[in-house]
């Protein structure tokens, strides 16, 4: 008894190191043809509302928040915008608070969207499984990080998004094919151009696959190069994002103000709730006036 085990355990490690063998010179990850199990069945069809104003080459307008408040968040979500832009940049929002709001009116007017801090993938996840469908990254300065960003927030086979949890399941669970299937030609990826690196790289920045607009930071802009609008060294950069842009075939985005000032640019940044208020205030008063 003894021995037949023995010899029983010696053939299984045997095979055992066999396969092992087997598979280790035989499997080569960058040969691996992506299986169908997370394919469409035919046309994609374009559920995100943000994406498809990109498509139909409309303007797209997203409202900047950088308060907290659900209530609040729901009444920008809501108010006429494409998208929204929440502050994960330059504000001390939490990732619960940017879920939180974004559960409190799921099923808002504008898509839901985030400005992320930096090219990372603890950033994009957060984002995505809190329910983002609008993802804008700053301060892009070259072709690899703009592929990095992209990768983040595509699922394979085009990225190294993770399927995760979170609620995004529940909000996007009876989207036409199917969220997982159909997210990737949904998802809307903005880069923004700030640095001279940036601007430099323009032209290979905006031929990413998957990009699908980019963005002058006019104010930043104006930090790292040293000079302000009507310059004409800041003109001359704002020209040739512009025509990279359009050479690419892809959005040209920039601040709300722009909209009526600029021609070619088609996706823009609208003020904060605090410029809303302030504006709103002094178009009662003014409206209200004594005669």
């Amino acid at each position: 008894m003894y021995i037949a085990t023995k010899t029983g355990l010696a053939m299984l490690m045997a095979c055992a190191m066999a396969g092992g063998a087997l598979a280790q010179e035989e499997f080569i990850a960058s040969e691996w043809e992506y299986g169908p199990a997370y394919e469409a069945e035919g046309e994609v069809e374009i559920w995100n509302s943000a994406k498809q104003k990109i498509m139909n080459g409309e303007d797209l307008v997203g409202g900047t928040i950088n308060e907290q408040d659900p209530q609040i968040y729901c009444a920008m979500a809501n108010a006429g915008y494409d998208f929204t832009w929440v502050e994960m940049q330059h504000s001390q929002t939490s990732w619960e608070s940017v879920a939180n709001m974004y559960a409190a009116c799921p099923d808002a007017q504008a898509a839901h969207g985030v400005r992320l801090a930096y090219t990372d993938e603890r950033e994009a996840q957060h984002a995505l499984d809190a329910g983002a469908m609008v993802i804008v990254y700053p301060t892009i300065d070259s072709v690899e990080e703009a592929e990095e960003a992209v990768s983040w927030v595509k699922f394979p086979p085009d990225g190294r998004h993770s399927r995760g949890g979170g609620q995004r399941w529940s909000f996007y669970s009876d989207v036409p094919g199917g969220y997982r299937e159909t997210f990737n030609d949904n998802v809307v990826v903005i880069l923004m151009i700030e640095t001279m690196d940036g601007v430099e790289d323009v032209y290979e920045i905006a031929e990413v696959e998957g990009v699908d607009g980019i963005m002058i930071a006019s104010s930043d802009l104006g930090n790292f190069s040293g000079y302000a609008q009507g310059d004409e060294q800041y003109e001359m950069i704002v020209d040739r994002v512009l025509d990279a842009a359009q050479s690419a075939g892809i959005q040209a985005c920039g601040p709300l103000g722009w909209r009526a000032e600029r021609e070619g640019f088609s996706c823009f940044q609208a003020g904060s709730e605090g410029s809303l208020i302030r504006r709103g205030y002094e178009a009662e008063m003014e409206a209200t006036a004594r005669p």
